[in-house]
């Protein structure tokens, strides 16, 4: 007796499906920074619909040379965070650079050696925040913090709680244009590119990432982690520097409340929404750029609606404790959590 295996006919339900899934919200997720991009154009149509005058070009070059100087601190700000760094002092280092060069040029000294002399001095307060921090094992938010606070003092004392003007010097970078184009804009967009390009392929960008991904594993696999922690603050110094420069030239002068710690948070939150780790190991230039620009365009919203000023930093604080709740709640739901 020859027992047959019983035919089986084939279940459609269980067959292989080849309809394509359909489109859905979620998809939005998957566009890289596609949730920032929907917010600021969003906020840019919003803007656009209430106030006539945002769309006019004087007011976007406005916005471009706003943006510029809080984009060269993000820049560095986002390389040292995805280290595992934290500087709080960028803003306040910008505003002793601008009291010190505003010092300097209204008693007769070159602009050259005026430029030289504050970026040196810039970057040494960085290196000196780096040794700081990686010597003495102080939390790099309580030793920025504690260097921001002094140096806000410091340029007060420069200035003798006084605004100081420079005149028409410096004034070609803070106001002219190449090809239409704010010198402003042009050296923040030099600064991000290559924050950029050193973050994707040189070897200092892949010792940041592996760094804030994993301090101890990263040493011991060679890389000089002290050595390469004093270059990323000595450069967000330089950068803080740089920064600081630009705002006089825009302004034309220096005063007590130049730069200083609104310009710091800024920075900070500009970098967060983009979806820079707080905890490090993750950084994007990309989504800094976005986030520099979304909350210029919220700022000068603000302003074109008329709404008092002092919404501003509360806006900007709101911002930032929504962007770091969600930065949170992204590392846990990534890979490995």
């Amino acid at each position: 007796m020859s027992l047959k295996s019983p035919s089986v006919a084939p279940d459609r339900a269980t067959a292989p499906a080849t309809a394509r899934p359909r489109p859905s919200l979620s998809s939005l997720g998957r566009i890289p920074h596609g949730g920032l991009i929907a917010v600021l154009i969003l906020m840019i149509v919003f803007t656009a619909l209430r106030a006539d005058s945002f769309t006019t070009s004087q007011n976007l070059l406005n916005i471009l040379r706003q943006i510029s100087v809080t984009a060269v601190i993000a820049g560095g700000l986002t390389l040292l965070m995805t280290a595992g760094g934290m500087d709080f002092s960028m803003g306040s280092n910008a505003a002793v650079t601008t009291a010190v060069a505003a010092q300097l040029l209204s008693h007769g000294q070159s602009t050259t050696v005026t430029v030289i002399a504050t970026l040196l001095l810039a970057t040494l307060i960085g290196l000196v925040n780096g040794l700081v921090v990686t010597f003495t094992r102080v939390a790099p938010f309580v030793a920025t913090l504690a260097t921001a606070m002094l140096l806000d003092g410091v340029a007060l004392l420069v200035l003798n709680g006084m605004s100081i003007s420079i005149g028409d010097k410096m004034s070609a970078l803070g106001n002219a244009k190449l090809l239409g184009v704010p010198w402003l804009l042009i050296v923040a967009v030099v600064v991000l590119v290559a924050a950029g390009l050193a973050m994707r392929f040189t070897t200092f960008g892949r010792d940041a990432f592996a760094m804030g991904g994993n301090e101890h594993v990263a040493r011991l696999s060679g890389i000089n982690v002290p050595a390469r922690k004093l270059a990323l603050y000595a450069l967000a110094g330089g950068l803080s520097g740089l920064a600081g420069l630009m705002l006089l030239s825009r302004l034309g002068a220096s005063a007590p409340n130049t730069g200083g710690l609104q310009l710091q948070l800024t920075a900070v939150a500009a970098v967060v929404i983009g979806g820079t780790l707080l905890a490090g190991g993750h950084g994007t230039i990309p989504g800094t750029v976005l986030g520099v620009i979304l909350l210029g365009v919220v700022a000068n919203a603000l302003n074109l609606l008329q709404v008092n000023s002092y919404y501003q930093p509360v806006v900007t604080g709101a911002v930032l404790l929504v962007a770091a709740v969600v930065n949170e709640f992204n590392r846990r739901s990534g890979p490995g959590h």
